[in-house]
């Protein structure tokens, strides 16, 4: 699969099923000046945790295999999708659902929200987010295209699912550093003191490059 860090599409095999997932090694991150060596697959699975845990729900089951192929890594379920249909082709009507993928970006400091980083199931219309590999870090780096809803009220429907936001203080610990939990728990409850999306900020880039 295509990607600047190694990713393979490869099958998980249990019982008489055969699933089809996404693995990505940690050794085949390339390292980032700004975040720490070999962490990616962590966060990919954190982001899980934080989507499972507050209720979201559209982060593919992803998970940390310590004895994959190519040593530890990130297993995430595959999904089925027509990779034409992206943010930038979706139907208004599919725009319109990214509102839980914003706030999600800005509780998880997503540094990297590409056009094609959302996905809409060919079977079922579900949506799905995935690569979250740059997410978390400590410092403000939000970098998306989803600013579709700068400046608008975050709909009370996703403000409440904040509230079991502490128990992920413990869920995280395997998979992020003590100063990034701190700052994932203050991005919390700043959104609950204002629930507003942000604009895009002006003193820094506020989209990925590539978008798509």
């Amino acid at each position: 699969m295509l990607g600047s860090n190694y990713t393979f599409l490869v099958s998980v095999h249990h019982a008489e099923l055969e699933i089809p997932a996404v693995y990505k090694p940690a050794r085949g991150e390339q390292p980032l000046w700004d975040f720490p060596v070999a962490t990616l697959a962590r966060r990919e699975v954190a982001a899980f945790v934080v989507s499972e845990t507050l209720g979201f729900h559209f982060v593919p089951i992803t998970v940390l295999r310590e004895d994959g192929p190519y040593g530890p890594g990130s297993l995430q379920q595959f999904i089925e999708y027509d990779p034409e249909y992206h943010f930038f082709t979706f139907k208004p009507a599919d725009r319109a659902r990214l509102d839980s993928v914003a706030l999600f970006d800005l509780l998880v400091n997503n540094a990297d929200r590409k056009g094609s980083h959302v996905l809409i199931e060919k079977e079922t219309d579900k949506l799905w987010a995935i690569d979250h590999g740059i997410c978390f870090h400590s410092e403000t780096k939000l970098r998306t295209v989803l600013w579709d809803f700068a400046g608008k009220t975050i709909p009370d429907e996703w403000i409440s699912r904040l509230s079991a936001h502490r128990e992920l203080r413990t869920l995280l610990k395997n998979y992020l550093s003590q100063e990034e939990i701190d700052a994932f728990t203050s991005r919390v409850e700043a959104l609950l003191r204002k629930p507003r999306f942000p604009n895009p900020p002006q003193d820094r880039r506020g989209t990925p490059w590539p978008s798509i």
